[in-house]
């Protein structure tokens, strides 16, 4: 594919655009090319610069589960569009927002909406904090909650230990009761849980890559939890209203004390909320102490946009239908004969370069990588867009279909 427009706009970002780019991974860097700069998106596809097609599975990293620019949403917003772009006061589509997404997900009783995910889990665990009184957070190895201070900590797997900055900028001092522990390790959680305020976890990995949790380990830390005082966070910024309606939480019948969302929520526009049981929220400002603001929570363009989503996602059949498109598609990547494993919950997967079980971040990063690079390259040139990292999920829409996973196999087997 002939890519000149995009190598001559990559070379004009970098003089302005730290990088090219403003998020690292949209500069390929991790698979060894530049970065393709999207002209537009509708359905399933994606078109760069230089008129080239390519079936989607970035989904704009989540939230394009009904496939890009649906006409609901388009609709929505353009509806809305003329009253107004920012308020800075309440508006009764807030209201109707909060009672759609508490409707779709029990364990929500009380929400507070802001403008990404990152900050819904920085409001998330200050609520925590100040209903717990107590401040140690609790996250697994290879979790990631936003480009938050406190959270941007590593440690090797093991035993539960303190949380050490692994990006200059961050104090030490930022990560200082930030506790590490593997993902699908409960023993190790239950002895980090001790004086802990909370454990926040994604219910179903999507930044090492998609990792799903081990039959009873979401159990084990509800009881953990309960046991200890501890609350209980799902971030689900990636996983709710996209592996369920109600969530993961709602596919594996465990119920958190707070939840995190985010991408699905908004319909392709910038929206996060934190959300949880009516006691814990009760602590949040105006009613309680514990203070939280954004001059753009509860947009009008987000609210309506999200709300259209959400709408058609309530429609029959909708999850049956993605549910069996993603298994369509990881039947193509097997069938391909890449040396891979595949790990999927609902509509979203990683396709692993090992010959090993994935189920932490540990074994996730054992991968071969340069592999994978390789792969994503050619199916970039053979008109697939994967994401552009080993440790990334491919997220699949109600706008994939039979012809589209046709398509996919082709450049799979050109990959391959």
């Amino acid at each position: 594919m002939n890519t000149a427009t995009s190598s001559a706009l990559y070379a004009r970002a970098q003089r302005h655009l730290v990088g090219g780019v403003n998020s690292p991974v949209r500069a390929m860097s991790s698979i060894g090319r530049e970065p393709l700069f999207i002209a537009r998106a509708e359905g399933a596809y994606v078109w760069d610069v230089d008129g080239n097609r390519y079936v989607d599975y970035l989904g704009t990293w989540g939230p394009a589960m009904l496939g890009h620019a649906p006409a609901a949403v388009i609709d929505a917003v353009r509806a809305v569009l003329p009253d107004g772009t920012s308020f800075g006061a309440p508006t009764e589509r807030e209201i109707v927002f909060a009672e759609t997404v508490c409707e779709a997900v029990p364990s929500i009783e009380q929400l507070r909406m802001t403008s990404s995910g990152s900050e819904a889990v920085m409001g998330a665990l200050r609520v925590a904090r100040a209903a717990t009184g107590r401040e140690a957070i609790v996250k697994t190895i290879g979790g990631y909650h936003g480009a938050l201070d406190p959270l941007l900590a590593e440690a090797g797997s093991g035993a539960t230990t303190l949380g050490v900055p692994n990006s200059p900028g961050v104090p030490k001092g930022a990560t200082a009761t930030t506790r590490l522990v593997p993902f699908n390790d409960p023993a190790a959680a239950r002895a980090g849980l001790d004086g802990a305020a909370a454990i926040i976890v994604e219910p179903v990995a999507g930044n090492m890559g998609v990792v799903p949790p081990q039959p009873g380990y979401l159990d084990a830390l509800r009881d953990a939890c309960d046991a200890t005082g501890a609350l209980l966070i799902f971030d689900e910024v990636m996983t709710g209203f996209r592996v369920a309606r109600g969530g993961a939480q709602e596919r594996y019948g465990v119920a958190p004390d707070l939840t995190c969302l985010g991408k699905v929520i908004g319909g392709g526009l910038p929206v996060g909320a934190f959300g949880g049981r009516r006691d814990i929220m009760k602590v949040l400002a105006p009613e309680g102490p514990c203070y939280q603001a954004g001059t753009l929570s509860g947009n009008p363009l987000a609210t309506a946009a999200g709300l259209a989503a959400m709408g058609e996602l309530a429609r029959d059949g909708v999850y049956e239908q993605v549910e069996q498109t993603s298994a369509a598609l990881e039947e193509a990547i097997i069938d391909s004969g890449a040396p891979v494993v595949v790990n999927r919950v609902g509509a979203m997967l990683t396709a692993f370069f090992t010959d090993q079980p994935v189920t932490d971040y540990a074994s996730a990063t054992a991968s071969d990588t340069e592999a994978f690079a390789s792969f994503a390259r050619k199916l970039i040139d053979a008109g697939v867009y994967p994401p552009p990292s080993q440790f990334e999920a491919w997220f699949v829409g109600l706008a994939h279909h039979e012809s589209h996973i046709a398509m996919t196999r082709d450049a799979l087997a050109a990959a391959v």
